[in-house]
């Protein structure tokens, strides 16, 4: 997730995040969790300067209001941005890059996560530092790129060529050459190890030379190279041949408990060792503080268990470990293995309320083993029987959100399907429907698996082609995973009684893989579930170096033999592009191909003159730019989106739904492309005041009406001559806080669980069109409804604690009191719509007992939304933010 847009929310006019990256501040042993924000700013007296900002920040940042800036730390001359490596630790792939920041005044230690991302936000630091000439070549790159033409004799045991090659023995990790200045070494990579370590360590796609297809694919390679990185894949099966490697892949929900037992009897069951394991746990950590914070100590607890787990026969290097809140997703390899892992990403996906709460979601590792290409995802779907249609969400949204950076930043994000093997395990959560427990209970004693799964879900729902499209599940010979009382074999015995289910599950797509074994586990009783692992032998495309070096050559002759200097063209299958009655939060797609001519090109989506983006924030384009073979062809997709950033200057006028894309062609021409279409406008994004004078529906309105009223002042006082009488609160808010006071004062987790996505569109148009019925009619979810609220909160340009009231707030939080009488001096309408959601809310706190809401989860909740940091100013320290949280804290628990 691109967290610098988070960033540029809290940023003045004139200052614009270049990159992000998310990091881990080290202090002695403390360890805090930080967001870096590279950021270009213009002088008053004309050129431009660099600044890191760091910031804290509570749960993966969304927006501006998820995090607090700390420090800003000007990147002058005297600053110094150096990769070290930590006294007595063995590098392994997908380990914490260390760096150390030092200025005059400072220095501070960061771990930033492997992979592409953190070099390009490196890189992006070089191109910042004064002296630094980003255009003067890296004698490195240099280097590497000869090896188009020839082939260099195979690196020594333990090491590679690049050992020799580096200055002072370091290798520069972006370009970083500068004239006139000593700047050279102010960035660079970890310390080279010795041979004797690089036996017992995993080497980085970096610096792995014999992997010709990661080196071809860096981006300072040039179109030549790309080129030839192309011919190389489509001529793959010329030079590899398939290797079986054991696979182990296995699944547990822990249900929040810390490890309390070995996990050998599941982790090294079969008496070969595994080549790969890939580990995931599910509710590591049911907390708290780990679902609003991220943070929990139970990650180390488990990571030290497993590590002490793995098959005795074999030495294991940890490849990646990715956490988002309880989801948890381990990859080890044999060391033998290691030289040949590269291009490892790890990203997360969270599908919890309002799309960014992680206690449901998805984490996912993707990497290269020799030329196969693995993607392994770990999942926890939506709970509860009823609700599969939301799992399908679920696994829809973990599917079409989830992307890898490339290695080359000119390629578009690797999305999981582009992979040659997908191994997908988690808890799925799909449960055994039409039957009751006892008639449940029954088949499993008979051993009767195949009958009972006729009635499983997540069997009805692929034969439907609703998920997992093309994946394989082996038989099921063991018995439901889930529920269990813990400590025991036997089956839930709580109030619930619920039934149980194959909850946890091991999918796989792909060539080449047969299955050995799917079991679960049933010695480990820590959780009320029982772990699963499968076995699979999976045959890897490995390189023969003869046949590999000979297909090289015959591409470079060939390309020798090619005639590069004549300009590129392309052709257009569609130039002008209208998105009709586009509506909030709802995508609009179109797409249209480019169709290259006889010459190699590279194209690109550009800015056009004195903007920072090519494109308007409602709109992207997928890919941005790629490169094209000659007579080859790609579609291009133009995607709308409207969202709360947006939607109020769409609703005013202030912007339309207009642009002009400008595609250009290295070495070639630029071609322009047109997009039109129109808004239709929503109570979504419109201030509470509007709302309130708008008696008639949105959509009812004119345009014009529309427009005038989104401009109304805030103050504004209706003298009566001119504007119909307002409503005390918005007729929209009202529809649906009444909905659920009729339907969900009951409903357990109200506001932690997500709804559905079509259901969100049907509440968004019956507010919009002043259909109060179709809510009771079409009998939506309560969770969706719950939902909807929230995102109308969010959306709100002013929030209701108007953003004047900010400081006050939090300066009288703890005096009740003080509280009130800053709440008094809202605006009329924001003031009304704050008593009446405290109203409701402590409707809800009556009867606790049923939904198992409290004052803290609400408080947390509905803190951030109502009560949001000033835009432009600077964000706070986490203390302050909690004292948002206390403030409203307050008004759920005294009377009003």
């Amino acid at each position: 997730m691109d967290q610098s847009v988070a960033i540029q929310e809290t940023l003045a006019e004139g200052e614009y995040c270049i990159i992000a990256v998310q990091g881990v501040l080290c202090e002695g042993d403390s360890r805090q969790s930080r967001l870096l924000g590279l950021v270009r700013y213009r002088l008053e007296r004309g050129g431009q300067e660099h600044a890191l900002f760091l910031y804290t920040h509570r749960r993966m940042a969304i927006t501006g209001d998820d995090v607090s800036l700390d420090q800003i730390v000007p990147v002058s001359r005297d600053f110094t941005l150096e990769e070290v490596s930590p006294d007595g630790e063995v590098y392994i792939l997908g380990s914490d890059v260390t760096v150390q920041l030092n200025t005059a005044e400072l220095s501070l230690v960061f771990q930033l996560p492997f992979g592409s991302h953190t070099r390009m936000f490196l890189q992006e630091v070089a191109r910042a530092c004064p002296g630094l000439d980003p255009e003067t070549p890296n004698p490195e790159f240099l280097w590497l790129s000869r090896y188009s033409c020839t082939e260099p004799e195979p690196p020594p045991p333990g090491g590679s060529h690049l050992d020799d090659l580096r200055p002072n023995g370091k290798g520069l990790f972006v370009d970083q050459n500068s004239r006139g200045h000593d700047k050279p070494d102010s960035l660079l990579t970890r310390q080279t190890k010795c041979r004797s370590e690089m036996n017992d360590m995993v080497r980085s796609s970096t610096i792995t030379v014999s992997d010709k297809a990661h080196i071809l694919s860096m981006q300072k390679f040039g179109l030549r190279d790309t080129i030839v990185k192309s011919h190389l894949m489509q001529k793959e099966e010329d030079y590899t041949y398939i290797q079986n490697f054991r696979f182990f892949v296995g699944t547990y929900n822990v249900n929040g408990q810390s490890p309390k037992e070995c996990l050998r009897p599941w982790l090294s069951h079969s008496t070969q060792a595994p080549d790969v394991y890939c580990v995931g746990f599910q509710e590591l950590d049911l907390s708290k503080e780990a679902f609003f914070f991220h943070d929990t100590p139970k990650e180390e607890e488990w990571f030290k268990v497993v590590s002490e787990s793995l098959h005795p026969d074999a030495k294991y290097a940890k490849v990646k470990l990715i956490r988002l809140v309880g989801i948890m997703l381990l990859l080890y390899v044999k060391q033998e293995h290691a030289a040949h892992i590269s291009e490892v990403e790890a990203e997360t996906v969270g599908t919890g309320i309002m799309g960014r709460m992680g206690n449901k979601g998805g984490v996912a590792i993707r990497f290269q083993f020799h030329n196969t290409s693995i993607c392994v995802v770990n999942s926890h779907l939506a709970a509860h029987t009823e609700e599969y249609e939301r799992r399908n969400q679920d696994y829809k949204d973990i599917c079409s959100r989830m992307q890898f950076c490339q290695v080359d930043p000119s390629l578009p994000p690797l999305t999981i399907s582009k992979h040659d093997v997908i191994l997908w395990l988690g808890d799925l959560n799909y449960r055994i429907e039409e039957l009751d427990v006892e008639k449940v209970k029954k088949l499993i004693e008979e051993k009767a698996f195949q009958t009972l799964h006729a009635y499983d879900q997540l069997k009805i729902q692929v034969a439907a082609k609703a998920v997992f499209e093309g994946f394989t599940e082996g038989e099921l010979t063991f018995q439901p995973t889930y529920k269990y009382d813990t400590g025991s074999d036997e089956w839930d015995t709580s109030e619930k009684c619920r039934a149980p289910a194959w909850c946890d599950r091991i999918l796989w797509k792909g060539k080449n893989i047969t299955q050995l074994s799917y079991q679960s586990h049933m010695a480990l009783k820590t959780s009320d579930h029982k772990p699963v692992s499968s076995e699979f032998d999976i045959g890897v495309r490995v390189k023969d170096e003869d046949l590999y070096r000979k297909t090289l050559e015959e591409i470079v002759r060939s390309l020798d033999k090619m005639e590069n200097a004549n300009i590129p063209s392309v052709s257009l299958s569609k130039r002008e592009f209208c998105f009709q009655d586009v509506k909030y939060m709802q995508l609009q797609v179109e797409s249209f191909t480019i169709l290259n001519g006889q010459v190699p090109c590279q194209f690109e989506f550009i800015n056009k003159p004195d903007e920072e983006s090519y494109c308007k924030p409602w709109l992207n384009v997928n890919p941005s730019r790629g490169f094209l073979l000659p007579e080859s062809s790609i579609e291009i997709e133009l995607e709308v989106f409207v969202n709360k950033t947006m939607a109020t200057k769409l609703n005013s006028g202030e912007d339309k739904i207009e642009d002009i894309l400008v595609l250009h062609l290295d070495r070639g021409k630029d071609y322009f492309l047109s997009v039109s279409g129109n808004y239709l406008p929503s109570c979504f994004g419109t201030p509470i005041h509007t709302l309130c004078y708008m008696r008639e529906p949105i959509l009812d309105l004119p345009l014009e009406t529309v427009r005038e009223l989104t401009l109304m002042p805030l103050w504004t006082e209706d003298d009566g001559s001119q504007l119909e009488k307002p409503m005390e609160i918005p007729k929209e808010l009202w529809m649906m806080v009444d909905y659920l006071y009729r339907n969900a004062v009951q409903q357990e987790d109200l506001f932690q669980q997500p709804g559905l996505r079509l259901e969100f569109e049907k509440i968004r148009d019956s507010l919009d069109t002043g259909m109060t019925d179709t809510l009771d009619i079409l009998s939506i979810n309560n969770h969706s409804v719950a939902e909807a609220l929230l995102l109308f909160l969010e959306s709100l340009p002013e929030p209701v604690i108007c953003y004047s009231a900010y400081h006050n707030c939090l300066e009288c939080s703890g005096n009740y009191t003080a509280s009130k009488q800053v709440i008094s001096t809202l605006p009329t309408f924001h003031k009304n719509v704050f008593y009446y959601l405290m109203a409701f809310l402590q409707e809800l706190l009556k009867i606790s007992e049923k939904n198992h809401l409290d004052q803290n989860i609400l408080a947390s909740i509905f803190g951030s939304l109502l009560l949001r940091n000033p835009a432009g100013h600077q964000k706070l320290e986490m203390a302050e933010k909690k004292k948002a949280q206390e403030f409203i804290h307050q008004f759920l628990c005294n009377s009003l």
